[in-house]
C-alpha cells in the first residue's frame, strides 16, 4: 500500500551518500570521504519511468568491526534491509571485491529480496572496465558499474530498479482514500482508538508499551468517507531507544507520517502533553501534514465546566508553533466522540489540499497591507508587489518583494495569519516563501 522502498547498503565509503544525493536532486546526505560519516538512514521519495518509490540511504557494513559505532550502523543497515523491497547492493570499482563485501553479499542473500548489484567509480566512458569481471564472483547477479561523480550510466541502473520494484498496488494507484496516520509515544492508546474505529481486535492491545512495532494499514469507509487508517508503533525517547527493533519503529513512524494525508496525535489526558508530544508533532509539522490534537482518555479525568479550555490552553501553550491544530477530547476505550473524529478530518483534509486563486491571494495581501504597514529599516520600507499560492499540502505562497530582509519574520507570521484568516487553512501548516522581484 505504500510506496515501495529501495535501500542502498554497502560498506563506507563506497559513494552510497553521493548516489542517493544525485537521485532524489538535493543534498540530503552529507558527504565526505571519511568513512562512516552517514550514521543513520535517510530517506527521501524519487520517481523514475512515472513509478514513485523511497530511496534509502544507509551507513556502511563491516561485519568485522566491533566499534560501537560501526555495530550501531549494523544494525541500521540491518533494519533498513528489512523493510526494502528492493536492495542496491554498493561497491566500488576502484578497490575491487574485498572481503567486507563477500560478507555482505552472504548477509543479502539471506534476505531473499531482490538484489541490485551496484559497482560505483566507474569513472570512465565508453567500454565497461576489465575489472568489472571480479564482480561476478560476489555470486549476486550481473553487477551495474556506474560513475555518481560523471552521471554515467545512471539511466540503465533506475531502468533495472524498476524493473525489480513490486507490482503496483490498487492503493499505490487510487488515492481517492484519505490517508490517516494515528501517531504518538507509547501506551496513549493508538491500537485502541483503531479498534473503536474498525469495531474489531485489529492491532494487539496491550498495557505494556510498544506493542505495536509495525506500522498497520487498515482501510475503511463509512457515511464520511473512505479512507485508509496507519497504526504505527510509539516514538519513544532516544535514551530509552535500547532495541535495535525500536530504532526500527522509529523508521516505521517516520514514513508512515510521510504517506498521510492527516495525522492524528494521541495525547494521554492523564499525563498531559509532554515534550515527547510536541516532537512527534513536530515531525508531522515539519512534514507539511494536517493535524488533529486527539486527547485521549478523557473520561478517566475529572471534570468541571472549565477544565476543557484550561486543559486546551495548557497544551497550545506548549506547542505554540501549531496552534492551528484543532483538538478534541475522546475516549478510545469507550468510543465518547470518536465518530466526530471523521468530520474534522475530512476538513482538515479539505484545507491542507486547498488551492487558493492567485486574485484573491493579492486581495489578502492588499488588506493586510492596509491594516498593518510593511516594516521598515535604516529609511528603506518593505514593498509587496503580489503573491501567488505555488503548492498545496501543505498550501504554500510566494511573495514576491523589493527586500526580502526587510520581510520580518513577526510580519511574515502576521500575513500567515492573514491568509489563515481569510481562507480557513486550520489543522494544516502554512508555508510562506519570500523572493526579490527582479526589476
Amino acid at each position: 500500500m505504500a510506496k515501495p522502498i529501495v535501500a542502498i547498503i554497502g560498506r563506507p565509503n563506497v559513494g552510497k551518500s553521493s548516489f542517493f544525493n544525485y537521485i532524489v536532486g538535493e543534498r540530503i546526505s552529507i558527504v565526505e570521504d571519511t568513512p562512516g560519516v552517514t550514521r543513520d538512514r535517510i530517506y527521501a521519495d524519487t520517481t523514475w519511468r512515472d513509478r514513485s518509490f523511497t530511496l534509502i540511504d544507509t551507513g556502511g557494513i563491516e561485519p568485522e568491526k566491533d566499534d560501537i559505532i560501526l555495530s550501531q550502523m549494523r544494525e541500521q543497515a540491518n533494519m533498513a534491509i528489512e523493510i526494502a523491497d528492493v536492495i542496491l547492493f554498493m561497491t566500488d570499482m576502484r578497490q575491487g571485491v574485498t572481503a567486507d563485501d563477500r560478507e555482505i553479499a552472504n548477509m543479502l542473500r539471506r534476505s531473499k529480496k531482490p538484489i541490485i548489484l551496484v559497482c560505483n567509480k566507474a569513472d570512465q566512458f565508453g567500454e565497461l572496465p576489465a575489472e568489472i569481471y571480479e564482480f561476478y564472483n560476489l555470486g549476486i547477479g550481473e553487477p551495474h558499474a556506474i560513475s555518481t561523480a560523471n552521471a554515467i550510466r545512471i539511466g540503465d541502473l533506475l531502468d533495472e530498479i524498476y524493473k525489480q520494484l513490486p507490482p503496483k498496488s490498487e492503493d499505490e494507484e487510487n488515492d481517492d482514500k484519505i490517508k490517516v496516520a494515528i501517531i504518538g509515544k507509547p501506551n496513549v492508546g493508538k491500537s485502541s482508538l483503531l479498534n473503536q474505529i474498525l469495531g474489531e481486535e485489529r492491532s494487539i492491545v496491550s498495557n505494556m508499551a510498544g506493542t505495536t512495532r509495525d506500522a498497520i494499514d487498515s482501510e475503511f469507509e463509512n457515511d464520511f468517507g473512505k479512507y485508509l487508517l496507519i497504526d504505527t508503533a510509539g516514538i519513544r525517547k532516544k535514551s530509552k531507544v535500547n532495541e535495535s527493533i525500536e530504532k526500527f519503529s522509529i523508521m516505521r513512524t517516520l514514513l508512515a507520517i510521510d504517506r498521510s494525508d492527516v495525522c492524528l496525535l494521541l495525547i494521554d489526558a492523564i499525563e498531559g502533553v509532554t515534550d515527547q508530544d510536541a516532537k512527534i508533532l513536530g515531525e508531522a509539522h515539519e512534514r507539511g501534514k494536517g493535524i488533529i490534537i486527539v486527547v485521549n482518555k478523557w473520561d478517566e479525568i475529572e471534570k468541571n465546566d472549565k477544565t476543557m479550555n484550561e486543559y486546551k490552553k495548557n497544551i497550545y501553550n506548549k506547542i505554540s508553533y501549531a496552534t492551528y491544530a484543532p483538538m478534541i477530547f475522546i475516549s478510545a476505550k469507550t468510543g465518547q466522540r470518536v465518530q466526530k473524529l471523521f468530520a474534522l478530518i475530512n476538513e482538515v483534509n479539505q484545507q491542507n489540499s486547498l488551492r487558493v486563486a492567485t486574485s484573491v491571494v493579492n486581495e489578502v495581501i492588499n488588506e493586510a497591507i492596509s491594516v498593518v504597514q510593511p516594516p521598515s529599516d535604516k529609511g528603506k520600507r518593505l514593498k509587496i508587489f503580489y503573491g501567488t499560492q505555488v503548492s498545496t499540502r501543505p498550501p504554500t505562497f510566494v511573495i514576491f518583494v523589493n527586500n526580502r530582509e526587510l520581510f520580518h519574520f513577526s510580519y511574515q507570521r502576521y500575513m500567515i495569519n492573514c491568509f489563515r484568516n481569510n481562507f480557513g487553512l486550520q489543522g494544516t501548516p502554512v508555508r510562506l516563501m519570500i523572493r526579490e522581484k527582479i526589476r
